[in-house]
């Protein structure tokens, strides 16, 4: 789905209500609002909304006056309160919800004047909703709505905030000194790209897409195109086995991976890819690696390169190519000048897709002009990154246009780990959405070298297997620190890959589950 800054928001908001009108957008919104109040919080009786001047305090209008016209939540004992900041001209949206609000016996007062206020405010609240700025939110959140987010960070009632929790800037990511932390966040019309950072990500809670019908509009915002998947659209694109297919139409990776010092990541990377759905794996590594390989792989196939003899290492390894459909590079390689020769004559040469991770990046930094037309993915974390960029530490906030300029530079589709995840292909930049702090340890970018693999194996475009691959590993993540809430290890994410596949997402009227 697309995910846009918040310049792209105007300009498709802006279009629809020149060709819908405002009312319209606005019950829209509110509808999907009122549905996430009745799917999240569906016993609450007293509701407080925290409404700021403008059209995202026209929202929360929109949303109780829509949930108050369904007929068996109108028929129950309720309190619907509205503390509302006095639009000076408000929008005929904004009118048209302020008036079907009290229609239906919602009530308005004026918004607290201070934090002691806006505490009475909280006094008996079942949920309060936060629409006090949205994508106007700016680092400096003016009074009195300040000491209302104080009021609300040391109360016990969750928080629902409407299109994205004030004080979160919706195009970069960054917090204000004083910024609402919500349970759940209804984002309209489409994903703000600030809200799937860090450090905003921390304050979103669970993330739900209002579906405002703008796709039209929204593929038509100028500037970088951003995208992320939903669960709908990951399962859709991840490769099924076929009824009588065999096990090299399964997917048949050769992963490249693994040495003396380090034969634990060509395991972890092939168990990634075997986990993945692959039906044959291959390993090659070096020789004094195999002993240690050959007792942990049993249902992989290992052999052995020698690193000494350059060219014929890399003719061994072509040889294995013609056997296998993808391959996944570099895992626990060795950082010597020969295995550097052997990676960067292999790539040279190699005409299957591949991954290239780990030692792989490092041997190939200084020569990336060797990948221009290769199908292939790069996935390093922050630090390889600052070293293939050449460009020194990334600096917080700068995660995007840096990613941006590398890709443009290079034509390489990149995955740039981290929280979140981004994956560039030139085209389009994707946000990944899954994900744990239990996959803050080592060894699980060796499984996910392996998933991308075996992703490619399976006929995926390079920037489809990454940002499935990406989007997969983060579930297992999740899977394995709920299996297991300390002490996840590498292994673990990699035998969580199947139990995290995700059923169908329940179908909402106007909402998409995000994250």
């Amino acid at each position: 789905m697309h995910v846009v800054t918040a310049e792209q928001m105007r300009a498709a908001d802006a279009a629809a209500v020149a060709e819908r009108g405002d009312v319209a957008l606005m019950r829209a919104a509110g509808d999907a609002v009122a549905e996430a109040v009745r799917v999240l919080w569906p016993r609450a009786r007293r509701i407080v909304a925290f409404a700021g001047p403008g059209n995202n305090g026209g929202d929360a209008y929109a949303a109780l006056a829509s949930a108050a016209e369904h007929a068996h939540l109108h028929a129950r004992a309720r309190e619907w309160i509205v503390y509302a900041l006095a639009a000076a001209s408000p929008s005929s949206g904004r009118r048209d919800a302020e008036n079907r609000a009290q229609s239906s016996g919602i009530i308005t007062r004026p918004f607290p004047r201070d934090a002691g206020e806006a505490e009475r405010a909280l006094e008996g609240a079942d949920l309060v909703l936060d629409a006090m700025l949205g994508t106007g939110s700016r680092p400096d959140v003016p009074e009195p709505l300040r000491s209302a987010i104080e009021a609300l960070s040391t109360s016990a009632v969750p928080v629902l905030a409407i299109d994205i929790p004030t004080g979160i800037d919706p195009t970069t990511g960054a917090v204000a000194e004083t910024a609402v932390r919500a349970h759940a966040t209804v984002t309209l019309g489409a994903p703000k790209l600030g809200l799937l950072l860090e450090p905003a990500r921390g304050y979103a809670g669970s993330i739900f897409v209002g579906d405002l019908h703008l796709a039209a509009e929204l593929a038509r915002a100028e500037g970088t195109a951003f995208a992320a998947l939903d669960t709908a659209e990951f399962l859709a694109l991840l490769p099924r086995r076929g009824e009588e297919a065999d096990k090299r139409e399964s997917g048949a990776p050769l992963i490249v991976a693994g040495s003396e010092q380090f034969p634990g990541a060509a395991v972890l990377c092939a168990h990634g890819a075997a986990r993945a759905g692959a039906g044959y794996v291959t390993v090659a590594s070096s020789s004094d690696a195999a002993p240690a390989l050959r007792a942990h792989l049993v249902e992989q196939v290992v052999v052995t390169f020698e690193e000494a003899n350059v060219e014929r290492a890399i003719d061994d390894l072509l040889d294995l190519t013609n056997r296998s459909n993808a391959v996944g590079l570099g895992p626990g390689l060795a950082l010597s000048a020969a295995t550097g020769a052997v990676v960067r004559g292999f790539v040279e040469r190699l005409e299957r897709p591949f991954v290239a991770d780990a030692s792989a990046l490092f041997h190939l930094g200084k020569h990336l002009d060797i990948l221009r037309g290769k199908r292939c993915v790069l996935t390093p974390h922050e630090r390889e990154f600052a070293r293939l960029s050449g460009e020194g530490t990334i600096v917080p906030g700068t995660r995007v246009a840096r990613l941006r300029s590398f890709v443009a530079r290079t034509g390489v589709t990149t995955l740039l780990k981290g929280n979140a995840t981004l994956i560039d292909d030139g085209s389009t930049m994707h946000v990944n959405v899954t994900g744990s702090n239990a996959l803050a340890t080592a060894g699980t970018g060796d499984v996910l070298t392996g998933v991308i693999a075996t992703l490619l194996s399976q006929g995926l475009a390079p920037v489809d297997a990454a940002r499935v691959g990406a989007y997969w590993h983060g579930l297992a993540g999740r899977e394995a620190a709920h299996q297991r809430p300390v002490g996840v290890m590498a292994g673990d994410v990699a035998e969580a890959l199947g139990p995290a596949i995700p059923e169908p997402p329940e179908r909402f009227a106007r909402l998409v589950p995000l994250s």
